[in-house]
């Protein structure tokens, strides 16, 4: 993380001091500071070589879900932005989902960034998502309906693709999973094929595009059985969805380099979770998208050295929505947490399942994203649960793994090798710090960090903004 520290009234940051160029300017050996000025004379009242105290995080973050997304970024993306300058969504699409609770008021976000929510805040989404702009139009006017402003706060890239009604049926017809046509139009992207953002923004390119791929699509989907699309019907409503998006439309690469230089604070807010990957999570069972670290990156065109911290969030048991493997599945855990009310999509609705903190899998997503930090979500959903589990490796075979296996057949006959821990059979709701947490729920967070292999930072006991604990 770089840092800077305000001397003599002015701030001066470590990647700039070059351009600065201060007649006088020391640099601390190892504590990566700045002194700029004449230590005599500080109008801020410092006196003789006493410098300012005022530390400046200047930290450009990724936040990214490190098991099988629902890991609850929405809360802690929202919390964070309290010191962002600007949040940028960097993949997916409308098939994610983001709850924010603030004031008594439920937000479920879908596109939009959490920053949103919060006023002074920018939203941008960036080129790697993948845009619905007719949900994208419903989602805003829905926001402004709850009294939000959205206005030069969104700005939306140029190169992001096109969801599109026919890559939705393609979806339905091949009896993939309730993706809400994501895969395809990642599928078109990848071909070379895709429309984008900039097309609709030229009506007449856009048209003539859009009645190639639909003619093209329309045989496709004859072919599976489907009825067919009308070009003018899909064509009158984006055209019309493009035009309220227009003033929102830009290059967002350009408008967040500018941002860096002027030493704006850059939250990057990953969408779903480490193992929905398309490369590194439990294949096929996966999205269409880099929902690690990395995609950050290529999905808002910020190289990887202007980012400074990768936090990862990752609830205080694991759960997961649809098929594939989820070793430490437990039927007894998901029952009762379901009881409470807790685990249901915030897109869909579906019953999420529930299983036991599985270490073998979060120390895997810590070395692919780089975590830094960790933040800790539900800690109180296991408040009544005594004894708790943790998995702590696998069993392929009879034969120990600590890392989870590539193949999705091999996870799936994975056994986990649990240790036990007590529980704490308390609430944790009132919690705002560390030491007011009970002593075996404090032991329980700092266990599965050291077995995660991050910095504990940010524990979650509630949905609300302000029950939340800041290490």
């Amino acid at each position: 993380m770089r840092e800077t520290l305000a001397v003599c009234g002015e701030t001066v940051g470590l990647g700039k001091a070059a351009a600065a160029k201060p007649q006088n300017l020391l640099q601390a050996n190892s504590a990566n500071i700045l002194f700029v000025g004449s230590p005599d004379l500080c109008p801020d009242g410092c006196i003789g070589k006493i410098f300012c105290p005022f530390l400046i995080s200047m930290a450009n973050t990724i936040l990214i879900g490190a098991q099988w997304g629902d890991e609850g970024k929405g809360k802690i993306i929202d919390v964070l932005t309290a010191k962002a300058d600007i949040v940028v969504r960097s993949q997916g699409g409308n098939n994610a989902g983001h709850t924010v609770i603030h004031r008594g008021s439920k937000y479920v976000l879908h596109l939009i960034p959490s920053g949103i929510l919060r006023r002074g805040k920018t939203c941008v989404i960036g080129n790697g998502v993948v845009i619905d702009p007719v949900a994208l139009v419903a989602e805003i006017d829905g926001l402004r309906e709850l009294g939000l402003t959205i206005g030069r706060n969104l700005l939306i890239s140029d190169c992001a693709h096109l969801v599109l009604p026919y890559h939705r049926l393609l979806d339905e017809q091949r009896e993939l999973r309730q993706d809400r046509a994501i895969g395809p139009a990642y599928g078109d992207k990848a071909a070379r094929t895709g429309l984008r953002i900039s097309d609709l923004m030229q009506p007449i390119v856009f048209s003539k595009k859009l009645q190639a791929k639909i003619s093209e699509n329309n045989r496709i989907l004859q072919a599976l059985g489907a009825k067919p699309i009308s070009f003018h019907l899909v064509n009158k409503s984006y055209l019309a969805a493009g035009e309220r998006l227009r003033p929102f439309v830009g290059n967002t690469v350009v408008f967040l380099h500018r941002a860096l230089e002027r030493g704006k604070e850059i939250l990057f807010e990953g969408a779903q979770g480490t193992f929905l990957d398309i490369d590194h999570g439990t294949y096929p069972y996966v999205t269409s998208s880099n929902t690690t670290a990395g995609g950050a990156c290529t999905g808002t065109g910020v190289p990887p050295h202007r980012v400074d911290r990768v936090i990862g969030v990752m609830k205080a048991y694991t759960t997961r929505v649809g098929e594939g493997a989820l070793p430490t599945e437990d039927v007894r855990l998901t029952q009762m947490l379901h009881s409470l009310g807790r685990e249901f999509g915030a897109t869909t609705g579906r019953k999420r399942r529930c299983g036991w903190f599985d270490a073998v899998a979060t120390r895997y997503a810590t070395m692919i994203n780089g975590i830094d930090d960790l933040a800790i979500t539900n800690l109180d959903g296991l408040d009544d649960v005594d004894p708790i589990h943790v998995c702590v490796a696998y069993r392929l075979n009879g034969k120990p793994l600590n890392v989870p296996p590539s193949d999705a057949v091999q996870l799936a006959n994975c056994e986990p090798i649990y240790e036990e821990v007590r529980g704490w059979n308390s609430s944790t709701h009132s919690a705002r710090k560390l030491s007011q947490l009970p002593l075996a729920a404090r032991e329980y967070v700092r266990y599965i960090s050291k077995l995660t292999g991050a910095r504990l930072s940010v524990i979650s006991v509630g949905p609300g903004r302000s029950e939340t604990i800041i290490l």
